[in-house]
Protein backbone atom coordinates (compact mmCIF):
# COMPACT_ATOMS: atom_id res chain seq x y z
CA UNK A 1 0.00 0.00 0.00
CA UNK A 2 1.11 3.11 -0.78
CA UNK A 3 -0.29 6.81 -0.70
CA UNK A 4 1.31 8.36 -3.64
CA UNK A 5 0.68 7.89 -7.42
CA UNK A 6 3.06 5.51 -7.71
CA UNK A 7 4.34 1.91 -6.00
CA UNK A 8 7.90 2.90 -6.40
CA UNK A 9 7.84 6.00 -3.95
CA UNK A 10 10.28 8.51 -4.24
CA UNK A 11 12.60 7.13 -7.05
CA UNK A 12 10.04 8.46 -9.77
CA UNK A 13 11.49 11.89 -8.90
CA UNK A 14 15.23 10.71 -8.44
CA UNK A 15 15.94 11.16 -12.48
CA UNK A 16 19.59 11.02 -11.78
CA UNK A 17 21.55 8.33 -12.74
CA UNK A 18 23.69 6.15 -10.18
CA UNK A 19 20.94 3.77 -9.51
CA UNK A 20 21.62 -0.41 -10.12
CA UNK A 21 24.96 -0.67 -10.30
CA UNK A 22 25.03 -3.19 -7.12
CA UNK A 23 21.31 -4.76 -8.23
CA UNK A 24 21.29 -5.20 -11.99
CA UNK A 25 25.04 -4.51 -12.95
CA UNK A 26 24.30 -1.52 -14.76
CA UNK A 27 24.04 2.13 -14.16
CA UNK A 28 20.65 3.36 -14.66
CA UNK A 29 18.02 6.37 -13.08
CA UNK A 30 15.71 6.32 -10.39
CA UNK A 31 12.51 6.05 -12.87
CA UNK A 32 14.58 2.99 -14.57
CA UNK A 33 15.15 1.25 -11.17
CA UNK A 34 11.82 1.67 -10.33
CA UNK A 35 10.59 0.26 -13.59
CA UNK A 36 12.36 -3.34 -13.59
CA UNK A 37 10.85 -3.59 -10.41
CA UNK A 38 7.49 -2.29 -11.05
CA UNK A 39 7.77 -5.26 -14.02
CA UNK A 40 8.01 -7.75 -11.11
CA UNK A 41 5.15 -6.72 -9.45
CA UNK A 42 3.26 -7.05 -12.77
CA UNK A 43 4.85 -10.31 -13.76
CA UNK A 44 4.07 -11.92 -10.24
CA UNK A 45 0.92 -10.40 -10.54
CA UNK A 46 1.24 -9.20 -6.82
CA UNK A 47 -2.15 -6.70 -5.69
CA UNK A 48 -1.22 -3.50 -4.73
CA UNK A 49 -2.89 0.09 -3.30
CA UNK A 50 -2.20 3.02 -4.61
CA UNK A 51 -3.59 6.46 -2.86
CA UNK A 52 -4.13 4.34 0.19
CA UNK A 53 -3.10 5.66 3.98
CA UNK A 54 -1.98 3.43 6.50
CA UNK A 55 -3.14 5.01 9.68
CA UNK A 56 -2.43 2.55 12.36
CA UNK A 57 -0.36 -1.20 12.56
CA UNK A 58 -0.92 -2.97 15.18
CA UNK A 59 1.36 -6.52 15.67
CA UNK A 60 -0.46 -9.70 16.53
CA UNK A 61 -1.49 -12.94 15.53
CA UNK A 62 -3.08 -11.54 13.12
CA UNK A 63 -1.61 -8.15 12.72
CA UNK A 64 -3.80 -5.26 12.11
CA UNK A 65 -3.66 -2.70 9.84
CA UNK A 66 -5.89 -0.40 9.15
CA UNK A 67 -6.06 2.00 6.04
CA UNK A 68 -8.23 4.89 4.34
CA UNK A 69 -8.92 5.26 0.73
CA UNK A 70 -11.25 7.45 -1.15
CA UNK A 71 -12.62 4.31 -3.00
CA UNK A 72 -13.12 2.16 0.58
CA UNK A 73 -12.89 5.06 3.53
CA UNK A 74 -11.53 3.75 6.28
CA UNK A 75 -11.09 -0.21 6.36
CA UNK A 76 -8.73 -2.91 8.22
CA UNK A 77 -6.74 -5.61 6.96
CA UNK A 78 -6.04 -9.02 8.65
CA UNK A 79 -2.22 -10.23 8.11
CA UNK A 80 -0.44 -13.42 9.18
CA UNK A 81 2.54 -10.82 8.74
CA UNK A 82 3.51 -7.45 7.84
CA UNK A 83 6.70 -5.57 6.45
CA UNK A 84 7.28 -2.06 7.38
CA UNK A 85 8.76 -0.42 4.63
CA UNK A 86 7.80 3.45 4.58
CA UNK A 87 11.17 5.14 4.30
CA UNK A 88 12.67 8.27 5.45
CA UNK A 89 11.31 11.86 5.46
CA UNK A 90 13.91 15.46 5.57
CA UNK A 91 14.43 17.48 8.40
CA UNK A 92 12.80 20.47 8.36
CA UNK A 93 13.66 23.85 9.12
CA UNK A 94 12.27 24.10 12.60
CA UNK A 95 15.16 21.52 13.78
CA UNK A 96 17.66 23.43 12.25
CA UNK A 97 16.66 26.88 14.48
CA UNK A 98 18.00 29.14 11.55
CA UNK A 99 16.91 32.95 12.95
CA UNK A 100 14.73 34.98 10.57
CA UNK A 101 11.27 34.93 9.10
CA UNK A 102 9.25 33.00 7.38
CA UNK A 103 9.01 33.81 3.78
CA UNK A 104 8.50 31.89 0.53
CA UNK A 105 10.98 30.61 -1.29
CA UNK A 106 12.22 28.37 1.74
CA UNK A 107 12.01 24.47 0.50
CA UNK A 108 13.61 21.19 1.53
CA UNK A 109 15.47 19.55 -1.52
CA UNK A 110 13.65 16.99 -1.89
CA UNK A 111 10.46 19.32 -2.51
CA UNK A 112 12.22 21.45 -4.58
CA UNK A 113 13.68 18.11 -6.41
CA UNK A 114 9.68 17.16 -6.98
CA UNK A 115 8.63 20.29 -8.59
CA UNK A 116 11.25 20.40 -11.00
CA UNK A 117 11.77 16.59 -12.22
CA UNK A 118 7.83 15.75 -11.84
CA UNK A 119 5.96 18.89 -11.95
CA UNK A 120 8.11 21.03 -14.54
CA UNK A 121 8.04 24.30 -11.99
CA UNK A 122 11.17 25.98 -11.22
CA UNK A 123 11.36 26.83 -7.36
CA UNK A 124 13.82 29.99 -7.99
CA UNK A 125 16.60 31.20 -10.02
CA UNK A 126 19.23 32.21 -7.22
CA UNK A 127 19.93 29.18 -5.10
CA UNK A 128 22.13 28.83 -1.39
CA UNK A 129 22.01 24.90 -0.73
CA UNK A 130 22.25 24.53 2.93
CA UNK A 131 23.75 20.97 3.60
CA UNK A 132 25.68 18.89 1.30
CA UNK A 133 24.15 15.11 1.42
CA UNK A 134 24.11 13.48 -1.74
CA UNK A 135 20.22 15.13 -2.41
CA UNK A 136 21.23 18.29 -1.45
CA UNK A 137 24.61 18.06 -4.11
CA UNK A 138 22.56 16.55 -6.81
CA UNK A 139 19.68 19.24 -6.59
CA UNK A 140 22.61 21.54 -7.26
CA UNK A 141 23.31 20.64 -9.83
CA UNK A 142 19.84 19.69 -11.21
CA UNK A 143 18.84 23.38 -10.70
CA UNK A 144 22.32 24.33 -12.60
CA UNK A 145 21.36 22.23 -15.57
CA UNK A 146 17.84 23.87 -15.75
CA UNK A 147 19.41 27.56 -15.65
CA UNK A 148 19.22 28.52 -12.11
CA UNK A 149 22.61 30.24 -10.12
CA UNK A 150 23.66 28.30 -7.37
CA UNK A 151 25.69 30.39 -5.58
CA UNK A 152 26.82 28.25 -2.87
CA UNK A 153 27.06 24.64 -0.60
CA UNK A 154 27.07 25.81 2.83
CA UNK A 155 28.02 22.41 5.05
CA UNK A 156 28.74 22.77 8.96
CA UNK A 157 30.98 20.07 9.33
CA UNK A 158 33.97 20.08 8.16
CA UNK A 159 33.57 17.25 5.41
CA UNK A 160 30.94 16.71 3.10
CA UNK A 161 28.16 13.91 3.78
CA UNK A 162 27.52 13.38 0.08
CA UNK A 163 29.65 10.86 -2.07
CA UNK A 164 32.94 11.75 -3.23
CA UNK A 165 31.54 11.40 -6.80
CA UNK A 166 28.56 13.70 -6.45
CA UNK A 167 30.95 16.30 -5.18
CA UNK A 168 32.96 15.87 -8.56
CA UNK A 169 29.79 15.58 -11.05
CA UNK A 170 27.61 17.96 -9.27
CA UNK A 171 29.64 20.89 -7.99
CA UNK A 172 32.66 20.84 -9.74
CA UNK A 173 31.57 20.10 -12.93
CA UNK A 174 29.17 23.54 -13.20
CA UNK A 175 31.73 25.91 -10.42
CA UNK A 176 29.41 25.65 -7.41
CA UNK A 177 31.51 26.29 -4.40
CA UNK A 178 31.29 24.34 -1.49
CA UNK A 179 31.75 25.96 2.40
CA UNK A 180 32.79 23.53 5.07
CA UNK A 181 32.31 24.61 8.69
CA UNK A 182 29.79 27.45 7.49
CA UNK A 183 26.29 27.60 7.95
CA UNK A 184 22.91 29.83 7.32
CA UNK A 185 22.60 32.38 10.23
CA UNK A 186 19.91 34.42 9.47
CA UNK A 187 17.34 34.29 6.64
CA UNK A 188 16.27 37.99 4.98
CA UNK A 189 12.90 38.83 3.28
CA UNK A 190 9.61 39.00 4.34
CA UNK A 191 7.28 38.19 1.62
CA UNK A 192 9.75 36.06 -0.61
CA UNK A 193 13.71 35.67 1.04
CA UNK A 194 15.79 37.87 -0.26
CA UNK A 195 18.84 36.20 0.69
CA UNK A 196 20.86 34.62 3.90
CA UNK A 197 23.52 35.73 5.95
CA UNK A 198 26.56 32.66 5.72
CA UNK A 199 28.89 32.23 9.37
CA UNK A 200 31.64 30.30 9.41
CA UNK A 201 31.48 27.89 12.80
CA UNK A 202 34.26 26.67 15.42
CA UNK A 203 35.27 22.79 16.15
CA UNK A 204 31.90 22.83 18.19
CA UNK A 205 29.38 24.04 15.85
CA UNK A 206 28.66 27.51 17.15
CA UNK A 207 29.13 30.81 14.60
CA UNK A 208 32.42 32.50 14.40
CA UNK A 209 31.67 36.44 14.82
CA UNK A 210 33.14 38.40 12.40
CA UNK A 211 32.76 36.34 10.08
CA UNK A 212 29.14 36.68 8.70
CA UNK A 213 28.97 36.78 4.69
CA UNK A 214 25.45 38.48 3.19
CA UNK A 215 24.57 36.19 -0.14
CA UNK A 216 21.48 37.36 -2.12
CA UNK A 217 19.44 34.60 -3.38
CA UNK A 218 15.47 33.66 -3.80
CA UNK A 219 15.51 30.33 -2.95
CA UNK A 220 17.13 28.62 0.05
CA UNK A 221 17.35 24.51 -0.13
CA UNK A 222 17.66 22.54 2.84
CA UNK A 223 19.31 19.41 2.58
CA UNK A 224 20.22 18.67 6.50
CA UNK A 225 19.61 14.77 6.78
CA UNK A 226 16.99 12.11 6.69
CA UNK A 227 14.57 10.57 9.34
CA UNK A 228 13.36 6.98 9.49
CA UNK A 229 10.07 7.75 9.10
CA UNK A 230 8.64 5.11 12.34
CA UNK A 231 5.41 6.75 13.53
CA UNK A 232 3.74 2.84 12.38
CA UNK A 233 6.76 1.62 13.58
CA UNK A 234 5.39 3.08 17.05
CA UNK A 235 2.30 2.62 16.77
CA UNK A 236 2.65 -1.10 16.19
CA UNK A 237 4.56 -1.87 19.40
CA UNK A 238 7.91 -1.77 18.42
CA UNK A 239 10.42 -0.98 20.52
CA UNK A 240 12.57 1.88 18.99
CA UNK A 241 16.47 2.16 18.83
CA UNK A 242 17.53 5.62 19.60
CA UNK A 243 21.12 5.62 17.89
CA UNK A 244 19.11 4.52 14.46
CA UNK A 245 16.04 6.45 15.29
CA UNK A 246 14.49 3.01 13.81
CA UNK A 247 12.68 -0.18 15.18
CA UNK A 248 14.69 -2.57 17.26
CA UNK A 249 14.97 -5.83 15.04
CA UNK A 250 16.19 -8.97 15.14
CA UNK A 251 18.98 -11.17 12.54
CA UNK A 252 15.37 -12.24 10.61
CA UNK A 253 14.64 -8.25 10.62
CA UNK A 254 11.30 -8.89 13.26
CA UNK A 255 10.73 -6.03 15.31
CA UNK A 256 9.45 -6.88 18.82
CA UNK A 257 5.98 -6.23 17.80
CA UNK A 258 4.80 -9.42 17.04
CA UNK A 259 4.65 -10.56 13.11
CA UNK A 260 6.29 -7.14 12.14
CA UNK A 261 9.06 -6.88 10.04
CA UNK A 262 10.80 -3.83 9.05
CA UNK A 263 13.72 -3.01 6.37
CA UNK A 264 15.33 -0.09 4.38
CA UNK A 265 15.43 3.61 5.46
CA UNK A 266 12.82 2.39 8.15
CA UNK A 267 15.57 0.93 10.32
CA UNK A 268 18.43 3.17 9.66
CA UNK A 269 18.94 5.72 6.30
CA UNK A 270 21.03 3.85 3.87
CA UNK A 271 23.23 5.85 1.14
CA UNK A 272 22.16 3.37 -1.69
CA UNK A 273 18.71 2.42 -2.82
CA UNK A 274 20.60 -0.97 -3.83
CA UNK A 275 21.20 -2.16 -0.51
CA UNK A 276 17.72 -0.75 0.17
CA UNK A 277 16.09 -3.60 -2.19
CA UNK A 278 18.56 -6.48 -0.65
CA UNK A 279 17.14 -5.65 2.73
CA UNK A 280 13.28 -5.74 1.24
CA UNK A 281 14.11 -8.64 0.12
CA UNK A 282 15.40 -10.41 3.27
CA UNK A 283 12.75 -9.07 5.39
CA UNK A 284 10.03 -10.49 2.71
CA UNK A 285 11.32 -14.05 2.74
CA UNK A 286 11.76 -13.37 6.38
CA UNK A 287 8.35 -12.67 6.86
CA UNK A 288 6.90 -15.72 4.76
CA UNK A 289 9.03 -18.05 6.68
CA UNK A 290 7.80 -16.57 9.65
CA UNK A 291 4.18 -17.19 8.18
CA UNK A 292 4.58 -20.91 6.93
CA UNK A 293 6.76 -21.90 10.03
CA UNK A 294 3.95 -20.23 12.69
CA UNK A 295 7.51 -18.89 14.72
CA UNK A 296 6.55 -16.60 17.54
CA UNK A 297 10.09 -16.37 18.93
CA UNK A 298 11.24 -12.83 18.65
CA UNK A 299 14.53 -13.96 19.07
CA UNK A 300 17.90 -12.00 20.07
CA UNK A 301 17.80 -7.86 19.22
CA UNK A 302 20.62 -7.05 16.27
CA UNK A 303 21.63 -3.82 15.29
CA UNK A 304 21.92 -3.57 11.66
CA UNK A 305 25.29 -2.79 10.44
CA UNK A 306 25.53 0.74 9.45
CA UNK A 307 28.24 1.82 7.18
CA UNK A 308 30.76 4.62 8.68
CA UNK A 309 29.15 8.41 8.03
CA UNK A 310 30.95 9.45 4.91
CA UNK A 311 33.54 11.75 5.36
CA UNK A 312 34.20 13.32 1.86
CA UNK A 313 37.56 15.52 1.64
CA UNK A 314 39.27 17.16 -1.34
CA UNK A 315 42.23 15.88 -1.83
CA UNK A 316 45.07 18.27 -2.03
CA UNK A 317 46.78 18.37 -5.72
CA UNK A 318 43.61 17.18 -7.22
CA UNK A 319 42.79 20.99 -9.26
CA UNK A 320 46.37 20.61 -10.64
CA UNK A 321 44.39 17.68 -12.74
CA UNK A 322 46.95 14.96 -11.13
CA UNK A 323 44.56 13.40 -8.42
CA UNK A 324 41.31 12.37 -9.62
CA UNK A 325 37.71 10.88 -7.85
CA UNK A 326 36.64 8.46 -9.78
CA UNK A 327 32.24 8.65 -10.80
CA UNK A 328 32.28 5.40 -12.02
CA UNK A 329 30.65 4.35 -8.80
CA UNK A 330 30.00 5.06 -5.23
CA UNK A 331 33.46 4.51 -3.84
CA UNK A 332 35.13 7.34 -5.30
CA UNK A 333 38.21 6.08 -5.45
CA UNK A 334 41.48 8.35 -5.86
CA UNK A 335 42.94 7.68 -9.10
CA UNK A 336 46.06 9.62 -9.67
CA UNK A 337 47.19 10.22 -13.69
CA UNK A 338 50.98 10.51 -14.47
CA UNK A 339 52.13 11.18 -18.51
CA UNK A 340 55.10 9.27 -18.97
CA UNK A 341 58.33 10.40 -21.52
CA UNK A 342 56.82 9.00 -24.26
CA UNK A 343 53.28 10.88 -23.72
CA UNK A 344 51.63 7.94 -22.59
CA UNK A 345 49.67 7.32 -19.37
CA UNK A 346 50.29 5.57 -16.12
CA UNK A 347 47.08 5.43 -14.03
CA UNK A 348 47.28 3.86 -10.31
CA UNK A 349 44.76 3.97 -7.50
CA UNK A 350 41.91 2.65 -9.30
CA UNK A 351 40.43 -0.65 -7.78
CA UNK A 352 38.38 -1.29 -11.63
CA UNK A 353 38.84 -0.99 -14.91
CA UNK A 354 35.86 1.17 -14.97
CA UNK A 355 38.42 3.74 -13.28
CA UNK A 356 41.08 3.42 -15.20
CA UNK A 357 38.80 3.98 -18.27
CA UNK A 358 37.17 6.96 -16.46
CA UNK A 359 40.74 8.53 -15.20
CA UNK A 360 41.81 8.46 -19.11
CA UNK A 361 38.81 9.66 -20.71
CA UNK A 362 39.08 12.66 -17.92
CA UNK A 363 42.55 14.05 -18.78
CA UNK A 364 42.16 13.43 -22.73
CA UNK A 365 38.55 14.45 -23.28
CA UNK A 366 35.37 13.86 -20.60
CA UNK A 367 32.29 13.18 -21.22
CA UNK A 368 29.34 12.74 -18.79
CA UNK A 369 25.79 11.52 -18.93
CA UNK A 370 23.12 14.04 -18.56
CA UNK A 371 19.73 13.99 -17.32
CA UNK A 372 16.68 15.98 -17.36
CA UNK A 373 13.20 16.10 -18.09
CA UNK A 374 10.85 17.36 -21.40
CA UNK A 375 7.38 18.75 -21.52
CA UNK A 376 4.71 16.80 -22.12
CA UNK A 377 1.20 18.28 -23.21
CA UNK A 378 -1.74 15.43 -23.56
CA UNK A 379 -0.09 13.22 -21.01
CA UNK A 380 -0.64 12.12 -16.96
CA UNK A 381 2.47 14.25 -16.24
CA UNK A 382 3.62 17.72 -17.41
CA UNK A 383 7.08 16.41 -17.81
CA UNK A 384 8.71 13.06 -18.53
CA UNK A 385 12.15 12.05 -17.46
CA UNK A 386 15.08 11.61 -20.17
CA UNK A 387 18.61 11.19 -20.42
CA UNK A 388 21.97 10.47 -22.62
CA UNK A 389 21.67 6.98 -24.07
CA UNK A 390 25.48 7.30 -23.35
CA UNK A 391 27.71 9.87 -21.97
CA UNK A 392 29.00 13.14 -23.73
CA UNK A 393 31.47 15.42 -24.25
CA UNK A 394 31.54 17.32 -21.07
CA UNK A 395 31.79 20.80 -23.42
CA UNK A 396 28.50 19.69 -25.02
CA UNK A 397 26.23 19.77 -21.69
CA UNK A 398 25.09 23.07 -22.33
CA UNK A 399 24.64 22.69 -25.79
CA UNK A 400 22.37 19.32 -25.07
CA UNK A 401 20.21 20.95 -22.39
CA UNK A 402 19.40 24.28 -24.85
CA UNK A 403 18.22 21.50 -27.24
CA UNK A 404 16.03 19.27 -24.07
CA UNK A 405 14.62 22.62 -23.09
CA UNK A 406 13.09 23.15 -26.76
CA UNK A 407 11.37 19.90 -27.07
CA UNK A 408 7.83 19.60 -26.25
CA UNK A 409 6.52 16.28 -26.74
CA UNK A 410 3.03 14.53 -27.23
CA UNK A 411 1.73 11.96 -25.16
CA UNK A 412 1.87 8.90 -25.16
CA UNK A 413 5.67 8.37 -24.22
CA UNK A 414 7.29 5.28 -23.22
CA UNK A 415 10.11 4.08 -21.40
CA UNK A 416 12.99 4.20 -23.60
CA UNK A 417 11.80 5.78 -26.67
CA UNK A 418 13.99 8.21 -28.96
CA UNK A 419 12.59 12.11 -27.90
CA UNK A 420 16.25 13.46 -29.38
CA UNK A 421 18.00 11.88 -32.06
CA UNK A 422 21.84 12.82 -32.12
CA UNK A 423 21.80 15.77 -29.83
CA UNK A 424 23.93 18.56 -30.39
CA UNK A 425 25.82 16.47 -33.02
CA UNK A 426 27.06 14.61 -30.60
CA UNK A 427 25.64 11.48 -32.09
CA UNK A 428 23.80 10.12 -29.00
CA UNK A 429 20.13 10.02 -28.33
CA UNK A 430 17.95 11.32 -25.67
CA UNK A 431 15.72 8.48 -24.31
CA UNK A 432 12.83 8.55 -22.01
CA UNK A 433 13.42 6.99 -18.87
CA UNK A 434 9.99 6.99 -17.58
CA UNK A 435 6.15 7.36 -19.34
CA UNK A 436 3.87 10.05 -20.14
Amino acid sequence: MTRGHFITGILNQCIHNGFGLHTFKEELTGPEYAARYISMVYEKKIPYMLHTMVVDVRGGDPCIVTAMNHKKGLFEIEAKAVVLAMGCRERPRGAMNIPGSRPSGIYSAGTAQRFVNIEGRMPGKEVVVLGSGDIGLIMARRMSLQGAKVKMVAEIMPYSGGLKRNIVQCLDDFGIPLKLSHTVTKIHGKDRIEGVTVSKVDGNLKPIPGTEEYVSCDTLLLSCGLIPENELSESAGARMDPVTSGPVVNARLQTTAEGVFACGNVLHVHDLVDNVSKEAVEAGANAAAYVKEKNKDWGEAVRPKIPAKTKSVIPEGRDAGRTLICIGCPNGCLVTVDKNPDGSLSITGNTCKKGEEYARNEVTAPKRMVTSIVRVSGGKNPVVSVKTKEEIPKEKIAACMEEINRTALKAPVSLGQIVIADVAGTGVDIVATGDA
